[in-house]
């Protein structure tokens, strides 16, 4: 099966670092943030990849190559103009039209271990799933008692009443029917989706997923992946 990865934004909210670096390439312990997602991938078996650059895209593509150094074959789409990762995806048509197996996407800022294969296990009236997560607290929770007496503080606890999209999806080929020329698929594709029951959420617990939006989301990624492999 083959993997989509969505790495053509321009990641303004982590400049200056990505002035002159795509956000892919961005570093979390020496290590850029689309490798984190390869060898994540590789290690259940997906192998092929098809990269959609638009932003710095030279950078991408000399880093990374035709993916043998790292034991995968890599191919790249090329958005000329921001267009939208619905856009972005449709652009892979004709690469991925007939993948009698379906396909994965993600998105290129996020790192986690999640078994990718568990997106799989749909219907077949169904086109796709979308990864969903514990919704993990920007904040610290203060609980109290009945009568108002602080009892503890929590640090950004998980908040497991709450669902949110991991930007990790598999779709069957139909999903191109439902692309738009310019826009996003979370804005544009799911809802219509959703609306017409032709997508499944399949809930991940207890494991490691943190999207990497800000220089502050490095930080702690650096520090929530140093001197452990939660990968294994």
């Amino acid at each position: 099966m083959k993997a989509v990865i969505l790495a053509g934004g321009q990641g303004k909210r982590l400049r200056p670092l990505t002035l002159e670096v795509p956000k892919p390439l961005v570093t979390i312990n020496d290590k850029p943030i689309i490798l984190w997602q390869i060898e994540w991938l590789k290690k259940y078996g997906i192998k092929e990849f098809l990269i959609c650059v638009g932003y710095l895209k030279e950078k991408i593509i000399n880093a990374l190559g035709n993916g043998s150094r790292f034991g995968v074959k890599i191919g790249y789409v090329v958005e000329e103009e921001p267009l939208g990762t619905g856009c972005a995806i449709k652009n892979a048509e004709a690469f991925l039209r007939n993948e009698k197996d379906g396909f994965f996407v993600l998105n290129g800022d996020i790192i986690t271990n999640l078994n990718p294969l568990e997106l799989t296990k749909i219907n077949d009236d169904v086109i796709g799933s979308i990864a969903l997560v514990p919704l993990p607290s920007p904040y610290g929770i203060v609980e109290i008692d009945e009568n108002s007496y602080i009892v503890t503080f929590r640090e950004k606890p998980i908040l497991p009443s709450y669902w949110i999209n991991a930007g990790v999806y598999y779709f069957k080929p139909s999903i191109f029917d439902y692309l738009p020329e310019k826009g996003d698929i979370e804005k544009h594709t799911f809802p219509k989706l959703a609306e017409k029951k032709l997508i499944k959420a399949i809930k991940y617990k207890n494991i490691f997923w943190k999207s990497i939006d800000t220089v502050k989301d490095l930080e702690e990624a650096s520090k929530m992946l140093s001197g452990k492999n939660v990968f294994t």
